[in-house]
């Protein structure tokens, strides 16, 4: 008989998976298709030591940003973390380790990582103070860095719509960095807002393949948050 990936709730959907020390991927970009209820679980749980793979860290009191409220994160591996101010005084006070990486080398260190890609070259920050340490090369005349690929202990994504089998849909903007995570980590756990019987979703529209997601927990809110509200006057 197979297992079903259905689990009642976030908290549910994470037990026997959190350890202390333990690398985790959380999918999103800035507040768009992040996996807040998880998150939320694995604030509860108490777990700490975290090494957490993200584009950025939420803002204060939302999303990753209520992991280093309670210093639950040991070290952030972003990209961009410019909105939090949490997140710049524990960095400034030497209480917080960050690896930055440019945006795309962030993006492509992680599908190579899920396409069990040790490592490959980009010239993407050859030259600045991102080459220092690492093994540098030249083709055909131009110089390139060496990247490694990223592979976590676990990643949690948020996806629109998923069947009972785990193939998964993202929504617009929600399809970041959500799909390259999936495919990243020993397990890869979904909250999802929609969930549907298998055959339900057309085969040509299924962004992440059931095969990569081990857990869902189906959500029965989100909410859409808006990270900067950005608006003109009306005209007279």
């Amino acid at each position: 008989m197979a297992v079903s990936k259905i689990f009642p709730d976030a908290t549910a959907a994470l037990a026997g998976l959190l350890r202390d020390d333990m690398t985790i991927m959380a999918g999103g970009f800035g507040l768009c298709g992040i996996p807040e209820a998880l998150i939320y679980a694995i604030r509860e749980s108490g777990v700490k030591g975290l090494t957490i793979i993200s584009n950025n860290a939420g803002i204060d009191g939302i999303g990753l940003g209520i992991l280093l409220e309670t210093r639950q994160v040991k070290k952030m591996v972003s990209s961009y973390v410019g909105e939090n101010a949490t997140f710049a005084k524990q960095y400034l006070a030497g209480e917080l380790e960050i690896e930055f990486n440019p945006q795309g080398t962030l993006a492509e260190r992680i599908r190579a990582g899920g396409a069990g890609i040790p490592a490959f070259f980009t010239a993407t920050g050859y030259g600045t103070t991102i080459a220092d340490g690492k093994e540098t090369r030249e083709f055909a005349g131009r110089h390139y860095v060496m990247e490694q690929g990223l592979f976590a202990d676990l990643a949690i994504i948020h996806a629109w719509k998923a069947d009972t089998e785990g193939n998964l849909v993202y929504r617009k903007t929600a399809r970041n960095f959500n799909p390259v995570m999936a495919t990243a980590a020993k397990i890869t756990v979904a909250q999802v807002e929609h969930l549907v019987e298998p055959g339900e979703i057309d085969p040509d529209h299924v962004h992440t393949p059931g095969v990569f997601i081990k857990r869902i927990v189906k959500l029965d809110h989100v909410e859409k948050r808006i990270e900067q509200r950005t608006t003109r006057k009306r005209a007279a």
